[in-house]
């Protein structure tokens, strides 16, 4: 193997994880684009159809941290590849719950939807991982952005793909053609991903480049074979939910995913309800925005990795695009105040731009998890961000069947934003990689304060 000229095999693994959250983002989408066509054939109303929403996020919640704690003890690349399996095969379920009488769809319709949701439990905090492992500190911003901005892409690419599904053979058939493509995947999965040490396309000097940069080579060695990945994880939780930067990270992701889950849930029916759009238009028209999205989430990623190589601290660098981004995304609110189609649609590009070059949440979990516990953290990190999965389709479903328009519904998506930007001005404070202390030994010293050291 010639050692001179380093490989990339870093930016193959990189396109797995975006094709893999490609997948991940449209699987979840399934329900937002059939939604209209739901509500009709099984007869729902707002506050069902919210809850039902909501059914993904009560068990990716609850699924986090024993996502994080597989991915810890197994490795990214099993635990995975069965994560992308199920939750595909629950998604092709979905399919087939109009078989049933009205009222049995729906709680069918909610226990697949609650299925999917542990099923991808594992899936962000991996992808973490698999960045951290295989990317240097300087290029992580950027490596964290891509696979993020695959939510954008999921809806560039599948919405017009399912809306014309849903218009031309019915909303079964999203869930089938969906899941498929993510059985196939799973399979291929297996077959590309490996860990920087044991990959066997990779030279020497690719991984000197990113072992001697900052990256966690060694994270998934011997996962499995021994006690040694067996640590007090309990207390390591305990260390991270008493540190105000991570607090703060936790709000900030809480928040920026109140603005995705509005996207991902109530925006296609949006469209069609508050603004007389047919689904077929509606599944076109969302996937304008997304292509801002996606191009503020590369765009953010590598406007931080650039502050970061000009000598920059990794705290501006990380901030200073999340807090202009997600002003940026407050805009969303204009779309009150205009009747003109294009405006609106202006208005929602600029508001899902602006959240993608502020969605830099992952690369700040990537620059901070502590070694020892990096898919634990990634979890942690993950479950309070999605919390705003449960809350944001129910408080919205709330919000249109009290004061039946979307009004105040896209003024609680702004409000999320500034919120965002606050927990980051005034909360996080300097971005460092956490460092945990071990309980002592022996001895009944309980004084296991957290301390800090830059990555």
């Amino acid at each position: 193997m010639q050692a001179t000229k380093p490989t990339h095999v870093r930016y193959l693994i990189l396109l797995m994880l975006f094709l893999v959250t490609t997948i991940n983002y449209a699987d979840r989408a399934t329900i937002a684009i059939a939604g209209s066509s739901l509500q009709k054939d099984l007869g729902i109303d707002a506050v069902t159809l919210g809850y039902i929403f909501s059914a993904f996020g009560w068990a990716y919640v609850a699924g986090q941290i024993p996502g994080g704690w597989l991915l810890d003890r197994f490795g990214s690349k099993k635990v995975y590849a069965l994560s992308i399996f199920t939750w595909s095969l629950f998604t092709v379920l979905q399919g087939y719950v109009g078989e049933f009488g009205m009222s049995t769809a729906i709680v069918a319709l909610f226990m697949l939807r609650f299925l999917v949701g542990l099923a991808e439990a594992p899936s962000f905090p991996g992808n973490a991982r698999i960045v951290a492992a295989w990317f240097p500190t300087a290029e992580r911003g950027t490596a964290s952005a891509i696979f993020n901005s695959a939510q954008y892409f999921a809806t560039v690419l599948f919405a017009p793909l399912m809306g014309w599904i849903v218009y031309s053979f019915g909303w079964q058939h999203v869930f089938v053609v969906m899941g498929g493509i993510g059985i196939v995947f799973s399979l291929i999965w297996l077959k590309v991903i490996h860990s920087p040490r044991q990959h066997p396309m990779i030279n020497e000097a690719e991984f000197k480049h990113i072992a001697d940069n900052g990256g966690m080579v060694d994270m998934d060695q011997d996962k499995g074979k021994g006690k040694k990945t067996d640590g007090p994880k309990w207390d390591y939780i305990r260390q991270l939910l008493t540190n105000r930067m991570m607090l703060g990270v936790y709000l900030g992701q809480y928040c920026i995913n109140g603005i995705t889950y509005f996207f991902l849930t109530w925006f296609p029916v949006y469209l069609v309800q508050e603004r007389g759009m047919t689904i077929l238009k509606a599944g076109f028209i969302a996937s304008l925005p997304a292509i801002c999205g996606f191009i503020g989430g590369v765009l953010g990623g590598v406007i931080s990795d650039y502050l970061l190589r000009k000598g920059h601290s990794l705290t501006f660098a990380r901030k200073a695009p999340i807090i202009a981004g997600l002003l940026v995304s407050s805009s969303i609110v204009a779309c009150n105040y205009v009747d003109i189609e294009w405006m609106v649609v202006g208005f929602m590009a600029l508001a899902f731009f602006g959240k993608g070059v502020g969605a830099l949440g992952w690369a700040v979990v990537s620059d901070t998890s502590p070694k020892q516990i990096a898919g634990l953290s990634g979890g942690l990190f993950n479950m309070f961000g999605n919390i705003a999965s449960i809350t944001t389709p129910i408080v919205i479903g709330y919000i249109i069947s009290s004061t039946g328009s979307f009004k105040w519904a896209l003024v609680f998506v702004g409000c999320n934003a500034l919120v965002a930007v606050f927990s980051y001005l005034v909360i996080v404070g300097p971005i460092k990689r956490v460092v945990l202390k071990e309980p002592p030994v022996s001895g009944p010293e309980t004084n296991n304060k957290l301390s800090q050291a830059h990555s």
